[in-house]
């Protein structure tokens, strides 16, 4: 007789956020003659070998968080095998990434990289790893206010609620600091290629789209706009850069007179420094 966990009469109570660990062999599909879901079906999996559910029967409706290998101590906890950063992805940003440049961009991207290994020593190597921090990376320029450990939060998402074979928490900052620095340039340069050419096939593909002008000649379509960028208030900036809006230069702020150009096509700046 296989071991099976006792069940008492009174059942266990159920609360928002608990983890509910099913053995991934017992998931079916509750469709009549075992059809598989489709994508036009609305239903969720159901534990097999039990009996059928019914209509206003109390039922539990797990979220799966991640398929991973279990981890069970000695009193019989059921953990999970890893850690948020091996498992943690940007979400439909990424879906959107790998299907149209490929299954896996910023993993191959981060296997690619080249450390810096005088930047990441000891624990800090082992608290993060270099796809997670790229993700890191582009997810903090849709949070330019948060805090690093906020981010991770963020991209962690329900994957924190898992109780973990190590107890898990948020990198601090000066490690995330590190891992910038030990990653540099290069990937985050490789991932905006990446990304810039996969909108351009996107873009490619839709019929009744055109970006250049000319047949013989064509010539890409930009879009310019001017604006201005305060720096600051140095007596060396304002000799070179000068102030707007009084003849006397007795502005607050010194002003770069910016004018960018955006490509039309992929909405990227054109020659645009960064780092």
């Amino acid at each position: 007789m296989s071991s099976s966990y006792p069940v008492p009469d009174a059942g266990v109570p159920v609360s928002a956020g608990m983890i509910i660990a099913v053995p991934a062999e017992l998931l079916a599909s509750p469709l009549k003659n075992g059809r598989d879901l489709g994508e036009a079906d609305r239903s969720a999996l159901v534990i097999g070998r039990t009996e059928k559910i019914r209509t206003g029967g109390a039922t539990v409706f797990v979220k799966v968080v991640a398929v991973t290998e279990a981890v069970v101590t000695r009193d019989g906890q059921v953990r999970a095998e890893g850690r948020p950063y091996d498992r943690a992805t940007l979400g439909p940003l990424e879906d959107w990434l790998d299907a149209q440049a490929g299954t896996g961009v910023i993993d191959g991207i981060a296997e690619r990289a080249v450390l810096d290994k005088r930047h990441i020593k000891g624990k800090y190597r082992r608290l993060l790893s270099a796809a997670f921090m790229i993700r890191v990376i582009v997810l903090w320029t849709l949070m330019p206010e948060a805090q690093l450990s906020d981010v991770i939060t963020v991209l962690a998402g329900d994957l924190a609620l898992l109780p973990w074979s190590r107890r898990w928490h948020p990198a601090s900052e000066r490690s995330c600091l590190d891992w910038r620095k030990a990653l540099g340039p290069a990937p985050l340069a490789e991932l905006q290629d990446t990304v810039l050419a996969a909108a351009a096939g996107e873009h490619a593909g839709r019929p009744g789209q055109s970006l250049t002008i000319g047949k013989n000649r064509p010539l890409a379509v930009n879009s310019a706009d001017g604006s201005l960028l305060r720096v600051p208030d140095t007596p060396d900036n304002r000799a070179v850069f000068g102030t707007v809006g009084t003849a006397d230069d007795s502005a607050a702020w010194p002003c770069v007179r910016l004018f960018p150009l955006t490509s039309v096509f992929t909405r990227s700046l054109l020659a645009m420094p960064w780092g």
